[in-house]
């Protein structure tokens, strides 16, 4: 089976960022098959071009894939009009670049952005090839919700391309049970669970960090990690405000890991605050991650407490259960089940700074209930969201459909 991806925001294990489609493509090429990418030539993360020494898109081959990155416009983190000059940039490159593939049997395409769904379906009709959408993030709806998209007439349009290429998949793949039924009230024929997860193979439960302290001088610290993107929707400040609540726990440092477009302004603020317990680093390939987490002694998720975002599973979870540390979980929904049913970690409301800072604190005086539970998020994470299995489900998912229309 040739599959032909093509995701803008394609990330491998040697960048910062979401890995899930490279580590579920390097499986499918393992299994067998032939995986083609068609990837975005700036990074989603940091904004900026990825290319060869001329600066053009630059092809490789990695993991038994051939990734083919196209040209993107590389105005993604200056504002929503010019992300959109991206987005559509992308979808035209990739079609071109589509177009010179070959013969596929089936087209995978991914949203957001909703845009390259258009590539794919567009592709997967002059291939004659099945149409797989995966929905990673419910779009326009997130974007409506953090207040990102305000137009009623282009709220109105987003919402009609998105039922149009949910009625025109052969089948449509959710990250999230919370998004199943989004996507059938929007038309969806087929919908198939494949959830976010994790390499458990990637991560050394066992392991101190201690190189990744002492290159950062962070010896003899209880460190609280976050790990992940700097934007709008991770409501970062809450975490400061809970640095403000643990001024007098010197023992105590919450250390901040990644990019985004809110970061200089939180470094601004915490300057400016003298919030010496806090500390930026720069965004570290998933492949370093392990030493990373294995440096934490807990590790916090958040969003900010939208309805829309109680649906999402969202990636650094895993990582952190795999990684057999503790979750601080400012999330509702979906993912508080898992945290919950695993005992991988404590639930605190979202935007409660009083209620983080006593997780963070009770976590620092209680390792041994600490260590417990990173134990039992590892156990679940290697049961229920390891990605070899989620591979092996995405697999049978593509084969029954491709074989179904042959």
């Amino acid at each position: 089976m040739h599959v032909l991806l093509i995701h803008q925001a394609f990330v491998s294990v040697d960048e910062p960022g979401g890995t899930r489609h490279h580590e579920l493509a390097v499986r499918l090429a393992a299994m067998g098959h032939r995986v083609t990418v068609l990837a975005g030539q700036v990074s989603y993360l940091t904004g900026k071009a990825r290319g060869g020494e001329d600066g053009r898109p630059a092809d490789l081959v990695d993991g038994g894939l051939v990734v083919h990155r196209c040209y993107t416009y590389p105005g993604w983190h200056r504002s929503f009009f010019h992300r959109v000059i991206s987005f559509l940039s992308f979808m035209l490159s990739s079609f071109a670049a589509g177009l010179r593939v070959g013969p596929v049997d089936l087209v995978w395409g991914t949203s957001p952005p909703i845009f390259q769904g258009f590539s794919a379906w567009s592709l997967a009709r002059l291939k004659r090839a099945a149409f797989l959408f995966e929905v990673r993030d419910l779009w326009p709806l997130f974007a409506v919700a953090v207040g990102v998209l305000k137009s009623r007439s282009l709220i109105r349009l987003a919402e009609g391309v998105e039922r149009w290429l949910y009625r025109r998949a052969d089948v449509v793949v959710v990250n999230s049970p919370g998004f199943v039924d989004h996507v059938r009230s929007r038309g969806a024929r087929s919908v198939e669970l494949v959830p976010n997860g994790v390499d458990v193979t990637m991560f050394d439960p066992a392991a101190t960090g201690a190189r990744f302290r002492s290159d950062h001088s962070l010896e003899g610290k209880d460190l609280v990690v976050y790990a992940g993107a700097h934007g709008i929707s991770n409501d970062l400040g809450v975490v400061l405000d809970a640095a403000q609540r643990l001024r007098d726990r010197e023992d105590i440092l919450l250390v901040l890991i990644g990019d985004g477009k809110e970061k200089p302004s939180l470094q601004a603020r915490a300057r400016q605050e003298g919030l010496s317990q806090v500390r930026f680093l720069p965004p570290v390939p998933k492949r370093e991650m392990a030493d990373v987490l294995a440096a934490a002694d807990a590790c916090i998720a958040i969003l900010k407490p939208l309805d829309a975002y109680k649906t999402t599973y969202p990636n650094k979870v895993f990582d952190y259960m795999a990684a057999a540390r503790p979750v601080i979980l400012a999330i509702d929904g979906a993912i508080r089940d898992v945290v919950e049913t695993a005992g991988a970690g404590l639930f605190v409301p979202p935007e409660d700074a009083e209620a983080m800072a006593g997780a963070v604190q009770w976590l620092a005086d209680h390792r041994d209930e600490g260590r417990a539970m990173g134990r039992a998020g590892r156990k679940h994470a290697e049961e229920n969201f390891h990605r070899s299995l989620l591979a092996a489900r995405l697999e049978r998912v593509m084969t029954d459909l491709v074989e179904a229309r042959t």
